[in-house]
């Protein structure tokens, strides 16, 4: 009998018609024992064609809901389909999947409940820009003030989670910029989380949604959320 544990691979995607190809190519060579599902998220470039002409499991959801809402349509369909580790990666190919193994090294070791890829612990390959990487750390320390937990790369998207977080996810998962609202979700769930040092790439093309004024709006929206998370779940308890 085969011991191995169901993994899906959950890649959103938004217009990533130019990158996701290569994404896939990538998870058919370095990890093909393991399924995948792009969340075309309403996209209005060639993403849905792409995916029917080269055969790529994919939901196709009619409107755009979101980084938020195509990750938990992945969760979704993750638990509906008997998976036992759900795995994220962006759909733009900053994530190697080549690391894939050590992320789902403590969870299949049963030392974590959610795996995260961190660029910050290593300090190798790509960086960010010097403002982001600030308030990546100011969101850090704003998670630790909160939870008492230290988690550095709060805004990676490179993460695998056990099947009790799949249903959790499933059932809930936060809106818009979701990563480190996630990470309390978790915390408060009793989750435990385990960093993995990996080696991220800029993105193959496009531009993040994030840039100029909108970066200081992520930063005041996203703490924001995080405070009100961890009194919301606080009041529950």
């Amino acid at each position: 009998m085969d011991k191995r544990p169901k993994v899906l691979i959950i890649i959103p995607a938004y217009n990533e018609a130019e990158n996701l190809l290569q994404v896939i190519e990538n998870i058919r060579q370095h990890c093909p024992q393991w399924d995948h599902l792009v969340v075309n998220d309403g996209s209005t470039d060639d993403t849905e064609e792409l995916c029917s002409r080269h055969g790529i499991c994919a939901v196709h959801l009619p409107i755009n809901l979101g980084i938020g809402g195509a990750v938990q349509t992945g969760y979704r369909y993750a638990c509906k389909n008997g998976y036992d580790i759900a795995v994220q990666i962006d759909g733009d190919g900053q994530h190697d999947v080549s690391y894939l193994d050590k992320i789902l090294e403590p969870l299949l070791d049963q030392e974590a409940d959610i795996a995260i890829g961190s660029r910050f612990i290593s300090r190798e390959g790509f960086q960010s820009s010097f403002l982001r990487r600030t308030g990546i750390w100011s969101l850090s320390f704003l998670i630790r003030l909160c939870t008492g937990v230290r988690v550095y790369d709060v805004t990676s998207g490179f993460r695998a989670v056990d099947r009790r977080f799949i249903r959790i996810y499933a059932d809930q998962y936060p809106t818009d910029y979701p990563e480190p609202e996630a990470i309390i979700s978790a915390v408060m769930h009793g989750g435990r989380i385990r960093e993995v040092p990996v080696v991220m790439r800029e993105r193959g093309s496009g531009s993040s949604s994030i840039h100029g004024l909108r970066s200081a709006y992520y930063m005041i929206k996203v703490s924001l959320s995080i405070i009100i998370c961890r009194i919301t779940f606080g009041i529950r308890r």
